[in-house]
């Protein structure tokens, strides 16, 4: 029979939870508040433009910044901002798992694929040795790296929290690789002519290179269709990679954390987070065709607007002075990591006609 102090504890625990949920409210709406202006502004982008160049989760980081240089959060507001910041990101990048199929894998070819993961793999080394050669630290290194070789600002949000990266590396390490995305769209069609690049070694250079889908988008439609199928094609099979990435980040950085242990004593959820072994699910599940195709776009827009909180969030924690002093050093790793990988991606694709 249940003690007579049972029920009360219940209630007890049940008021804890929502004064919990009650305080996190004013920052959470913030967050939001400044995430549904950054994607209004990404709408207004894409009706002028036809794509987006600046995603929403730059300009809610921006904005966040802005907000933070004027106005400093108080308890009130910075609890919900850290949640925000947090374990709604941890809930994205879970959520990311249900639009990943590896059938795409398989899609691609044996030859593209190997192609693919050969220069994602060199990207990332090369690029983290440039930045540890520009005196970054280790943790803003890996977010530059992974930013550069596999897709952009979404790599830096699904990398951040298995590392341990705090705000400032996160804003900074997206503010930077969002220009040169930009720049990107806009100069790489200039090397077809120049290269003398068929559509098919185009579209397999702007999917290597591109850092976003749409940014692909917008940098193969001046070559054909035949250029943007591919890639888009190359460009999801990149994303991919993200999946091994992240779980042998997360393994590494237990096992630092760990220290003595050995690994018979650590539980599996200790290696990966849970958030790591959800997305793995969502993954599998997506492959066996158990997660349904009409499930797949309303969780995929979930995932990108938490994410977008998420940026809101950081961008509200940032130290701009910080940013500041590191600014030029983050963008020459930024940059010379980018040339690093269109040069490896143009000796690739002369394999391919």
């Amino acid at each position: 029979m249940p003690e007579d102090g049972e029920p009360s504890n219940s209630r007890s625990r049940l008021g804890r939870t929502v004064s919990r949920l009650i305080s996190l409210l004013p920052g959470v709406a913030l967050c939001a508040l400044i995430s549904l202006v950054a994607m209004g502004a990404q709408s207004l982008e894409e009706r002028a433009f036809a794509h987006p160049y600046v995603e929403a989760l730059v300009i809610a980081i921006l904005l966040g910044v802005a907000i933070r240089t004027v106005w400093n959060p108080l308890e009130r507001w910075s609890v919900g901002i850290a949640f925000s910041a947090k374990q709604l990101l941890e809930l994205a990048v879970m959520l990311l798992g249900a639009s990943i199929s590896f059938a795409a894998i398989a899609a691609a070819g044996s030859l593209l694929m190997a192609a693919i993961v050969a220069t994602v793999v060199v990207a990332l080394a090369v690029s983290y040795s440039l930045s540890r050669m520009f005196g970054l630290s280790t943790r803003l290194a890996i977010l530059i790296a992974c930013g550069n070789s596999i897709c952009g600002n979404s790599a830096i949000a699904a990398v951040a929290p298995v590392i341990g990266a705090d705000g400032d590396d996160i804003a900074s390490s997206i503010s930077f690789t969002a220009v040169l995305g930009v720049l990107m769209v806009l100069g790489l069609p200039l090397l077809i002519p120049l290269l003398r690049l068929s559509a098919t070694q185009y579209g397999i250079l702007a999917g290597l290179t591109v850092y976003a889908v749409p940014q692909v988008l917008a940098a193969t439609l001046p070559a054909g269709l035949v250029s943007t199928q591919i890639g888009t094609l190359v460009k999801l099979t990149r994303v991919l990679m993200l999946g091994p990435v992240v779980v042998g980040l997360s393994i590494l950085m237990s096992r630092k954390r760990a220290g003595g242990l050995s690994m018979k004593a650590m539980s599996p959820f200790t290696l990966v987070p849970w958030f790591i072994i959800g997305f793995l699910v969502l993954a599998a599940f997506r492959s066996f065709q158990l997660v349904p195709d009409g499930v797949v776009a309303p969780v995929t827009r979930i995932a990108a607007f938490l994410t977008v909180v998420s940026m809101a969030a950081l961008g509200l924690g940032v130290d701009i002075r910080l940013l500041a002093g590191i600014g030029g050093k983050v963008t020459a790793a930024v940059t010379l990591s980018l040339l690093a990988l269109l040069a490896i991606s143009i000796g690739l694709v002369h394999l391919f006609h």
